[in-house]
């Protein structure tokens, strides 16, 4: 309209003003005014959780999340409108969240969302349901109140869970962080957080996996592979149900493994087989219990007493949690006497070298062979030998 008389000017102004959720001014369309209006909603719906303004969010929609997160010790918490999907008065909105947890998360945690949208009787939005994407896993949150229990070095958050267990988590998990680092060194954060679900579905929709995946498994660790050094933390995931049922070395164990796959994840890349990653934290896990090997590996000993002594070291896929459970164990118990025998007869410095040797590489190629010959002086023909031998005296 400019250029046709100042006349004109200011009725327009006011009709802009009119207009603007209807047509948008300044360019925008209807949607792209809509877009903008929600967007606002969730920036002030964000804000408001992070200063624990309860009235504030309750104003921009459903107030169930607030309750789920208010012990969740967020220092930052965001949301990015990718797509608005208008449906009468209402719509469904597909947004990014970023998230960082106060003294863990160096980086956002980045998970997808869809959002169900309504309007008010005046025309505002407001959000009516916050869920994961479709093929997004589910946040702690999505299950429950989150309950928190901090330890020296952890932070636990549970659902469904008392504050006296997770603090029991806790307790072990400050155990297994100098632990490790005795071990390893302490080139890591020597901090963990562990998230405890109500059972093992709930643990199956963290990881958006399903349950029989994790059946009998006590935790698994996730986290970016070859870790950059800003990244979220690596998150502990706990199966409560496989949990339960061990006994108290048995828990220290689990919780001292998984902390060392935390502690190694700089080190961990494609180049790094399951055998020695596995391997490495179970040898960490059950220094110090006095297990002995026939204890800490039965079922690997079973097979030994019946005259099978595995061939070769355990490949990749023998670590599925969709194996079979025995064959699983022989697995885990075949990659942890690798590298106890690396512990023993090279020492344990040399093995903890040997581990970052093999995560220099970016491809499985070559990496093992390399560092067997730079770091221990072998061949994988010498070494596999001398496994087996090892095997045989340990359990035999």
């Amino acid at each position: 309209m400019a250029g046709r008389g100042r006349a004109w000017h200011a009725p327009l102004v006011g009709l802009c003003v009119l207009l603007t959720s209807l047509t948008g001014c300044r360019g925008q369309s209807g949607t792209d005014a809509a877009k903008t209006e929600v967007q606002q909603v969730l920036d002030r719906r964000a804000a408001a959780l992070l200063r624990h303004d309860e009235a504030a969010y309750d104003a921009t929609g459903s107030p169930a999340q607030y309750g789920h997160l208010r012990a969740v010790p967020l220092v930052s918490w965001s949301y990015r409108l990718t797509a608005l999907h208008r449906d009468g008065t209402g719509a469904t909105a597909d947004a990014r969240l970023r998230y960082r947890i106060r003294d863990y998360d160096k980086a956002p945690v980045t998970t997808d969302r869809r959002l169900t949208l309504g309007r008010t009787a005046d025309g505002h939005w407001y959000v009516a349901a916050d869920r994961p994407a479709r093929k997004a896993g589910q946040q702690l949150w999505d299950e429950g109140t989150v309950v928190a229990a901090r330890g020296a070095r952890s932070l636990v958050l549970g659902v469904g869970q008392s504050g006296a267990e997770l603090r029991g988590y806790a307790r072990l998990a400050d155990r297994a962080v100098p632990a490790v680092s005795r071990e390893w060194g302490t080139d890591w954060t020597r901090r963990v957080v562990l998230l405890v679900p109500q059972d093992l579905a709930g643990m199956a929709r963290l990881l958006g996996s399903p349950a029989s995946s994790y059946r009998g498994i006590a935790a698994v660790t996730t986290g970016e592979v070859g870790g950059s050094g800003n990244a979220p933390a690596d998150r502990v995931i706990v199966n409560p149900e496989a949990y339960a049922i061990l006994g108290d070395v048995g828990k220290q164990v689990v919780l001292t493994h998984e902390t060392t796959h935390v502690a190694t994840r700089a080190h961990t890349d494609a180049a790094t087989p399951l055998w020695l990653s596995e391997g490495y934290a179970d040898w960490i896990g059950y220094l110090g219990t006095g297990r002995t090997a026939p204890q800490a590996a039965p079922e690997l000993a079973r097979a030994v007493q019946e005259g099978q002594v595995p061939v070769h070291l355990p490949a990749d896929k023998d670590f599925a949690f969709s194996t079979d459970a025995v064959a699983l164990a022989r697995a885990y118990e075949s990659g942890w006497l690798a590298c106890r025998m690396i512990a023993d007869r090279w020492g344990e410095v040399r093995l903890g070298e040997f581990y970052r040797a093999v995560g220099t590489h970016e491809k499985r190629a070559g990496a093992v062979e390399d560092a067997l010959k730079k770091v221990l002086g072998t061949t994988p023909e010498e070494f596999t030998t001398q496994w087996q031998d090892y095997v045989r005296a340990q359990l035999g």
